[in-house]
């Protein structure tokens, strides 16, 4: 966990900051290697099983995912980037209050999320993701439950672009 003062609400507060300054960052640097800036930006689980066709869908349960294959959302596109980096000070309030309990303690229910192929998009908990990648934990647990799709069983999700999407269909 990052920067630990012993008062939870101020290191709270220093989490916030911290992953805005990150996202700050990370969009200089896909400007400064010539990148679009849609790399930073969150895809939408809509726009990915529109791309895709689905097929079906199953209940894989309670499972720990991997933080970095969360690139998505079911239904908030702009309070959050890609790396679940808050994209202005709006979500500052719910973020800092679930920051200051993770830091003392306080145990989280487990979000839910859809699976295409190796990535996962946020239904509910999209604060629970970006506190948690804030303060660098690894994975979370999560409600899974995973799409079957028609084409991209073997595309990475995990670094494609709105664009490819639209190259898909």
């Amino acid at each position: 966990m990052p920067k630990d003062t012993g008062f939870p609400q101020t290191d709270a507060q220093f989490d916030f900051a911290r992953a805005r300054r990150r996202r700050a960052l990370a969009r200089l640097a896909n400007r400064l290697r010539g990148r679009p800036g849609d790399r930073v930006a969150i895809l939408r689980f809509e726009d990915v099983v529109a791309a895709l066709g689905r097929r079906g869908e199953r209940r894989l349960g309670l499972k720990s995912i991997p933080l970095d294959s969360i690139v998505g959302t079911v239904d908030r596109g702009h309070e959050f980037d890609r790396g679940f980096r808050p994209t202005s000070s709006r979500p500052r309030g719910r973020f800092e209050r679930i920051a200051t309990a993770r830091r003392r303690g306080e145990s989280m229910p487990p979000i839910r999320v859809f699976r295409i192929a190796n990535a996962h998009f946020v239904e509910d908990g999209h604060h629970r993701v970006a506190v948690a990648r804030a303060q660098g934990q690894p994975d979370i647990d999560a409600y899974v439950t995973e799409v079957v799709t028609e084409i991209g069983h073997d595309l990475d999700l995990r670094t494609a672009t709105p664009a490819d999407l639209r190259a898909l269909r």
